[in-house]
């Protein structure tokens, strides 16, 4: 008698991804429940342990604590470790680990796990993986570099290179923790006029949600505009639009509101800073809270539009925006296709566009509708900033974090979760494997829209 032993399949690649950032999650809590990580040498309360490391391990950047205040400096490398196993990505630090161990041999399940993670070919994965981690230090260490030239001189050389590095390190993963505190969170209002910080900030934010295989086309091709990919001028010229569309409507809305007291220069180097953290990084050298009606909403768009795909940024992001920017002129306009340039994109993916930007926006709604349910004594309008920048991993905060209730507070780790692992991945992971049947069904009679 032969006995049939049922072996049952492989975790998906999705499921490996929304899992992994679970565990880094919990295990971050572990960490900063201990009393070790705070200034006072009393434990945090679990569920606000939780919070910050989901925030970290999510790079968003909201927080229920001054970090600088609260956290002792072992606290403060905790969140600092979470921030870079979440910019870099849980897949990242697996490979690594897999590579040592098999001298550099990937499995089939490492290699579609980083290619969801970050795009790229299946050839050469092991190749990117180490480029992305190589050219995320390089970039820490040279934005570091710059850093240390103001806070050296405002810190000394202890505290100045510390704060250097770990400000590096939350912008490029588009965290948004800051140290800088005291009787409230004041982030970097301090440099609002500061060239040095108000400018290395931003571009490692931008640099960070780029994308690592847009950095690594540019580097291959050295730079040359004709060699890139299409891929990679398309995000290229949508993220340079937005970018300066998005700083210039800063400037017009806010020159009477939030930037009246400031000069031209400081005016102008504000409005570049709000532009690049707004879409995904909770740096501020502003108040937000004082922002225009139009500033406000211009947040919002900007939050939930986010950075760029396979990046550490969040938001349904800006090549999503963009192709459903397209799609809508195409139709508008009678056209069959969406064409860019000489090339045409495939309506399939419309279709997958068009479900990520309907299932945020959907996420956004319930989620404001529940928050505002459980905090009916906050205004709406703090509410829906918050739940648009926890589900955008942004970070951003109109000082309503520490107000929150447990329910509320619980809601915004999952929308945090979600938003870092993605709506797509969350999905894939929680659906059954099956297979699609051959025969299609017969099509629908005329249905009428618009």
């Amino acid at each position: 008698m032969k006995l049939k032993l049922k072996i049952k399949p492989k975790m998906s690649v999705w499921r490996y991804l929304a899992l992994g950032y679970f565990l880094v999650i919990l295990l971050g809590s572990v960490f900063l429940v201990l009393p070790v990580a705070t200034q006072s040498g009393e434990s945090t309360s679990y569920l606000n342990a939780l919070f910050t490391s989901t925030s970290a391990t999510c790079v968003t950047g909201l927080a229920v604590y001054d970090t600088g205040v609260h956290w002792s400096i072992f606290g403060q490398i905790v969140i600092l470790i979470l921030v870079q196993v979440g910019g870099l990505g849980f897949t990242t630090f697996v490979t690594i680990l897999f590579m040592l161990v098999r001298k550099g041999a990937l499995g089939l399940s490492e290699k579609r796990a980083v290619m969801q993670s970050y795009g790229g070919k299946m050839k050469g994965v092991g190749r990117l993986v180490v480029r992305i981690v190589i050219g995320t230090f390089v970039l820490e260490l040279i934005g570091a570099a710059f850093l240390s030239i103001r806070f050296i001189q405002d810190y000394g050389a202890k505290w100045g290179i510390y704060y250097s590095v770990f400000h590096s390190v939350s912008a490029y993963c588009n965290a948004g923790f800051d140290l800088f505190g005291g009787e409230g969170f004041f982030s970097l209002t301090k440099y609002a006029g500061d060239p040095i910080v108000s400018l290395t900030i931003p571009l490692l934010v931008i640099i960070g949600g780029l994308g690592f295989c847009v950095w690594g086309d540019l580097f291959d091709c050295k730079f040359r505009w004709k060699k890139l990919q299409f891929y990679t001028k398309f995000i290229l010229v949508v993220n340079s639009i937005v970018l300066f569309g998005s700083m210039f409507m800063f400037l017009g809305f806010e020159w009477n509101a939030c930037f009246k007291d400031f000069g031209f220069g400081k005016k102008l180097l504000c409005s570049f800073f709000d532009a690049s953290v707004s879409r995904t990084a909770g740096f501020s050298t502003t108040d937000f809270a004082q922002l225009s009606g139009s500033g406000y909403l211009l947040t919002i768009i900007l939050m939930f539009i986010g950075g760029c795909s396979g990046s550490t940024a969040g938001g349904i992001k800006i090549s999503t925006f963009a192709i459903i920017v397209m799609g809508m002129f195409a139709v508008l306009r009678g056209k069959r296709d969406i064409n860019v340039g000489k090339r045409r994109i495939d309506t399939a993916l419309l279709m997958q566009a068009l479900a990520i930007f309907v299932a945020y926006l959907s996420i956004l709604l319930i989620g404001t509708m529940l928050v505002c349910a459980f905090e009916p004594k906050l205004a709406f309008q703090d509410l829906l900033f918050e739940v648009v920048s926890a589900t955008g991993t942004v970070g951003l905060s109109l000082g309503v974090t520490a107000k929150l209730g447990i329910a509320s507070r619980i809601l915004i780790i999952i929308l945090m979760y979600m938003g870092r692992v993605g709506v797509l991945t969350f999905a894939f992971a929680l659906r059954k494997k099956r297979k699609e049947g051959q025969v299609r069904r017969p099509l629908a009679d005329t249905i009428y829209i618009g």
